[in-house]
């Protein structure tokens, strides 16, 4: 949960990390590394896994290293992606509202219940002329 204010580049870092998550093919490259048994995933198994070139995915896969969701590792002809596990809590941690103290019949989120209308005293006929 988010105990503070974010910082200038607190808020610059996040911000890349979500606009990186926000393109799908990105979304489902890193969902299908992070299924992965064992914890890491051949470059040829993603590429396998979509209907796209070899450098459309090698694209979105440096965007996801870029922005530290990823890292990899060369083993001879091929490269090896996992996901990088305290990039991603700091991410799910910002967006954890759990730690929100509430109270019953609160709404947890106050933004969205509907405002009431501010009250305004009205002329009373003794006062209009």
């Amino acid at each position: 949960m988010v105990t503070e204010a974010l910082t200038t580049e607190g808020a610059s870092d996040l911000a890349r990390a979500f606009k990186v998550l926000g393109d799908p093919v990105r979304l489902r490259v890193l969902s299908l590394i992070a299924a992965r048994k064992g914890g890491e995933i051949c470059v040829c198994e993603i590429t396998d896994a979509f209907d796209l070139t070899g450098p459309t995915i090698s694209y979105h896969l440096r965007q996801l290293r870029e922005a530290g969701l990823v890292d990899c590792e060369r083993r001879g002809t091929w490269v090896y992606y996992w996901i990088v596990p305290d990039r991603l809590a700091g991410l799910s941690q910002f967006l954890d509202p759990s730690d929100t103290p509430t109270t019953p019949g609160t709404p947890v989120n106050p933004a969205a219940s509907t405002p009431s209308a501010p009250t305004r005293s009205r002329p009373t006929s003794a006062t209009v002329r």
